[in-house]
């Protein structure tokens, strides 16, 4: 089955029937259902993001972090809210304790994702397709928001052999055959893992829409053709 599979935000277990029916995913079930899930991705790569990450589900959650943010004197924190893309769903707090109240009374709904907000981290888009690959910088004078649908700008960025091999990781955990990979560079030069998605917005990217789409093809059609080279062999 080629493709991305249009399901619905209650529907994720299809893809854990299909796979237990031997059904091949191109792209495979888990990295599609990690580009629809934000608080999947800081549970499978929480080892690869910012320190003290986490999945918040209920009020349990909350108030155990509330007192190991405090522990750890962490100020402000971003929370990602689970489906949304393009930073629409991001949102900076004072405080863990200020995304808490707000949770309580309803105004956030869960589950979400929340980390410490690391305001002197620098944006990176790492676009991966087959054999081509770019990164760019992304910043945003006016905004936290440095995604480029809220306003930022962008220009190119030489990846370290540290950030390289990381991207490689975290698509071989994911099973991703392409990415959009959004890294966070700290000030003394750490990179975390911010989010990774099978597809995403190419402004700032040197590589065309039609490019693009050629190579997503030709990724598809390789699978084709590794697939039925199997069915016959094994006739």
């Amino acid at each position: 089955m080629v493709g991305l599979l249009n399901i619905k935000p209650t529907e994720q277990v299809l893809f854990l029937d299909l796979v237990e029916r031997g059904i091949r995913l191109f792209p495979p079930a888990l990295a599609q259902q990690l580009s629809r899930s934000k608080c999947l991705q800081a549970m499978v790569y929480k080892k690869w993001m910012a320190p003290h990450t986490f999945v918040a589900r209920d009020r349990h959650d909350m108030i155990k972090q509330i007192n190991s943010y405090g522990r750890e004197k962490i100020g402000s924190v971003v929370t990602k809210q689970n489906r949304f893309n393009c930073g629409l769903g991001i949102h900076l707090w004072s405080s863990i304790e200020a995304a808490y109240n707000q949770v309580c009374f309803g105004s956030l709904a869960y589950p979400f994702v929340v980390q410490p907000f690391m305001e002197t981290a620098i944006d990176v888009r790492v676009v991966i397709i087959g054999d081509y690959s770019e990164a760019y910088w992304r910043n945003n004078p006016h905004s936290f928001r440095n995604n480029m649908f809220c306003g930022g700008n962008s220009g190119e960025y030489k990846l370290l052999s540290d950030q390289w091999d990381l991207c490689r990781e975290v698509m071989e955990r994911g099973k991703f055959p392409n990415a959009h990979i959004d890294l966070m560079v700290t000030a003394d030069g750490t990179t975390y893992l911010g989010e990774i998605n099978l597809r995403g917005g190419l402004k700032g990217a040197k590589i065309s829409g039609p490019e693009y789409q050629e190579r997503i093809k030709a990724m598809e059609d390789a699978f084709v053709k590794s697939i039925e080279r199997f069915h016959y062999s094994a006739m």
